[in-house]
């Protein structure tokens, strides 16, 4: 199976089997999950996790309490704005006041400020995904968002190879079947349900940063990505 038939057969699944959440359909999303919290919750008792000063995670509502939890416990959370429309937002736990509003996308914007990635280090990298599979591989939803995200950090020095990229997901989005990746594919090193935790040691190597050649016109002309181009590192 190719990518997008991977995503059909897993949406679909979630939606028939009553697993996927608001909000609803799943398809053409990252999908929300019953058990997305526990997800969460079992992520905080990795030793990477509680090691991480800086966390990024993606902004999707399957990973919200991830966000939540990163604030609780004191961490200061990255997070990639909706199709990177402004960029990265920073938010500081001592300064976000409610980590349940600053978690969701609109308390983020109200509490966050944007991030200058050039002064920062993540520790650890929070995926949403669609599917994922025992050797690390990861399909998202098809836009290259998450991909894009992870290239820019590394571009920037932000974030080394070494950092460990984890994804809270259901069950059932862990495919017995290898998932086809590709040079600029994000692997996972960590998976996360609400049962149990796979460390996949994944064969498959790590983007070093952007492949212009791979951005079309639209992403290349995203204030962030000019910014990088013209190597003016302040994002504020």
């Amino acid at each position: 199976m190719d990518k997008e038939e991977l995503r059909e057969l897993v949406w679909k699944e979630m939606d028939e089997r009553g697993v996927a959440t608001f909000p609803r359909p799943a398809r053409g999303r990252i999908p929300n999950f019953v058990g997305s919290e526990k997800a969460a919750a079992r992520l905080r008792e990795l030793e990477v996790y509680k090691r991480a000063e800086v966390i990024m995670v993606n902004p999707d509502s399957a990973q919200r309490a991830v966000r939540k939890f990163a604030l609780m416990d004191g961490k200061k959370l990255l997070m990639a704005t909706p199709r990177l429309a402004k960029g990265f937002i920073l938010l500081d736990p001592i300064e976000v006041g409610d980590p349940e509003r600053a978690s969701g996308i609109r308390g983020a914007f109200e509490h966050g400020t944007p991030a200058d990635l050039s002064g920062l280090k993540v520790d650890l990298i929070v995926e949403g995904s669609v599917a994922v599979d025992a050797c690390g591989g990861r399909v998202g939803k098809g836009s290259g968002w998450g991909d894009l995200e992870y290239a820019i950090l590394r571009e920037l020095g932000a974030a080394g190879e070494d950092v460990m990229v984890a994804t809270t997901v259901h069950d059932i989005q862990i495919l017995d079947l290898q998932i086809p990746m590709t040079f600029h594919d994000v692997p996972v090193d960590i998976i996360v349900t609400p049962t149990r935790f796979i460390y996949t040691q994944t064969p498959h190597p790590r983007p070093k940063g952007i492949f212009w050649e791979k951005l079309d016109e639209s992403k290349l002309k995203l204030p962030v990505i000019q910014k990088i181009k013209n190597r003016g590192f302040n994002f504020k």
